[in-house]
Parts: structure tokens; sequence; C-alpha cells
């Protein structure tokens, strides 16, 4: 019997679909739009607290040491990434407040589920964590640069909401997870949560990833459907980045001779965006312009299914580098 994820594989960017448009339906439902907000950060907990059971302490201290890996990771997303979006922005959307919006997007690596992608993918989930607090604190640290370099705009924003909701949502799961670990004791303990992981980890994490979409697409459904246009005009350049930086990332990670399982980890690290908090800066720092904040909450709805289709891609092309008889770790 086929068990984990291997049973749903091809599946996953129809369930991403599914909870997306259920979603948008559900949203037209004042009653729902207005509280499903609330369940979109425990959604994301849960899912990263099953991440984190699946991942050794000590894997994620070995991988700080691949500082090639950490080295093209930040030269993607921070000197790469920027440039192509503002140039995406300039060629695609004519409004400034839809290339702001666009900007923040794509410079805002994401720090929650490209970590499950990654997991889904069979990719090195210890090798991703271990770029996650980087990526965290240069983002945050220069977003406010990006904006005013390529567009002229200066910002500011409430810096200790944005830490808050990062220990909840990061800090939390992982503190969780590692107390169970703990708690499990004795080895037999240990390898008994490893082989209950093994068979339901990934369906599991499928499970919550999906939640999560369907409320943030609830809670957002209404202004989505009130505003097609955007959505339309959003289309061509995110689709444009995602094609080049999956393609960049694979060639980045053959050059560099890492194997299959980091060549995964460096795709989905500079493929994932951090909408969710890009959206929480822009509500601050820019109140009176709901376009922007619109782009973002628009942006998940074009990227989750994206990484869906990669991890279906990505999966495929593991398959056929096993069944070439090469080892998916490499050197």
């Amino acid at each position: 019997m086929e068990t984990g994820l291997g049973k749903f594989a091809k599946m996953q960017p129809i369930f991403i679909m599914l909870a997306a448009i259920a979603g948008i339906a559900l949203g037209q439902i004042s009653l729902l739009s207005d509280n499903a907000g609330w369940l979109i950060e425990p959604f994301l907990m849960a899912l990263l607290f099953v991440v984190f059971l699946k991942i050794d302490l000590k894997d994620i201290g070995r991988s700080f040491k691949n500082v090639r890996f950490s080295a093209a990771s930040i030269i993607i997303n921070f000197v790469w990434t920027p440039l192509f979006a503002v140039i995406l922005g300039y060629m695609f959307l004519g409004g400034l407040d839809m290339r702001i919006g666009f900007l923040m997007l794509l410079v805002t690596p994401c720090t929650d589920w490209y970590l499950v992608f990654t997991g889904m993918s069979k990719g090195n989930v210890s090798l991703s964590t271990s770029i996650l607090p980087t990526n965290l604190i240069l983002q945050v640290l220069l977003l406010p640069v990006y904006l005013f370099m390529f567009l002229g705009t200066g910002s500011s924003f409430d810096m200790a909401s944005i830490m808050v909701s990062i220990v909840v949502v990061l800090v939390i799961p992982f503190a969780a997870a590692n107390m169970i670990k703990y708690a499990a004791g004795n080895r037999r303990g240990k390898e008994l949560m490893g082989t209950i992981m093994e068979k339901h980890g990934d369906n599991t994490q499928l499970v919550f990833l999906c939640l999560a979409v369907l409320a943030m697409f609830t809670s957002q459904g209404d202004v989505i459907v009130e505003n097609p246009a955007v959505l339309l005009q959003m289309l061509i350049p995110l689709g444009i980045f995602f094609a080049v930086n999956f393609i960049l990332a694979r060639m980045v990670g053959r050059m560099l001779g890492f194997g299959f399982d980091d060549t995964t980890s460096l795709t989905f690290t500079t493929l994932a965006r951090n909408s969710p908090l890009a959206l929480a800066i822009a509500v601050a720092a820019f109140p009176d312009s709901p376009l922007i904040a619109l782009v973002l909450v628009i942006g998940p709805l074009i990227e989750l299914p994206v990484l869906s289709l990669a991890s279906a891609v990505v999966l495929r092309m593991r398959a056929r580098t096993e069944e070439a008889g090469f080892s998916p770790i490499g050197r």
C-alpha cells in the first residue's frame, strides 16, 4: 500500500486550487469573511508544527555550514529578485501602487509554507530551515531600502507587531515540536514517532496547508471578486517570475554541484513568497493605498497553485533521477 505523499502527490495542485476556489466562494458570506482571518495563523502554526516534528536539530546545525547554499539563496533572493521585480513591474504594471505591492510581494522570501512544499517535494527541509533566520532578518531590513531605491517611496512600519507575529507563527510551533520530541524520551519512542510521521506526516501537512489557503481566501474573497482586473494584470509578470526563478534555481544548483535534495530546497526557497508578512507591513505602512494590499492578497492565489505544480514537477524529475540510478542526495 502506498503511503505518505506518494498517494496524493499528483493531486496537490487540484487540492490547492479547490481550497482557493472554495475560499473565494465562502468569502461572499459576510459572517465567514469577517472571521476567517483569525484561522490563518493557527492553521499555519499547525502546519509548521508537523514540519518541525520531522526535522532533526542536529541536521539544522550541520546545514548552517553549507556556505554555498546560503550564498546562492541570498544572491537570488536579495540581489537578483529585487532587480527582476522592478523590471517586471515597469513592463507589465501601470500604477505606482501596483508596482509597490508587486515589489513587496517578491522581495520577501517565504518563512513558513516554503518548508511544507520543500518537504512535499522530498527536498532537504533542514537545509531550507537553516536559511530561514537570514531570509527573515534581511527582508525586514531591506524592504524599506528597496522601496526607496527603486520606487522613491520611504515607509515606516510597526516592527514590534511584526516581530510578535513572527514569534507566534514560527517560534511556538518549533518549540512545541521539540518539546514533543523530548517527551518521546528513549530511542524506541523516537523511532515510533518517526514511523508515524513517515506514514502520515506529508498528508497531514497537505491538509493543514489547504485549510490555511481556505481561510486566507475566505477572509479576502469579496475583495478579489470585486477587483478581477488586478488578478488578470498580475498573471503574466508573476508567471514569468516563477518560471524564470524555477529554471534559475535548478541551473544554479547544478552549477554548484548540489544534490537533488539541496537543489529542491534552493528551488522553493527562491520561489515561495512571504505574502502574509508583506501584507501586514503594507497595511501598517500604506493605510491609504488599498490597491497595494489587494496585490498582496491576490499574490497567493497565483503563487500557491504554481508552488503545487512546481512540487509535482520536482517529484517527477526526482523519480526520473532515481530511475536513472543517481542518488538524490548528491555530493
